[in-house]
């Protein structure tokens, strides 16, 4: 069972690496949405994917998994504005929420306690 509960962290870790490469592909249709335009949509890319790796090699993972849940929350603002344009926001919304509450749940239980205790 053990080796089951294992594989959570890369269950967890491995869609941001590819919604990190979505960024980088996608980045001028999510540029509208992006305060700062196309090299935010770059930065935050490149910040999903650093979590993620983070998060699978286990170095600073604590940090990275609470940083990842700032960046989710965050996330959430433009996908509130769009809201009452878009009723689909919403499930963007709820799966912000809950990866950011993943992110944090994760945190809780990471070995790294460089940065966060």
């Amino acid at each position: 069972m053990n080796s089951l509960i294992s594989l959570g962290k890369y269950f967890f870790a491995i869609p941001f690496v590819i919604f990190g490469i979505m960024h980088f592909v996608g980045a001028d249709q999510m540029a509208g949405m992006a305060p700062g335009g196309v090299i935010m949509v770059y930065i935050s890319g490149l910040c999903l994917i650093l979590a993620a790796v983070s998060i699978i090699i286990g170095k600073y993972d604590k940090l990275a998994s609470v940083l990842l849940a700032v960046l989710l929350i965050l996330f959430l603002i433009p996908h509130f504005q769009n809201l009452s344009t878009n009723e689909a926001e919403l499930f963007n919304i709820l799966k912000n929420v809950s990866l950011a509450g993943g992110a944090l749940l994760y945190a809780s239980i990471a070995k790294d306690n460089s940065y966060i205790n």
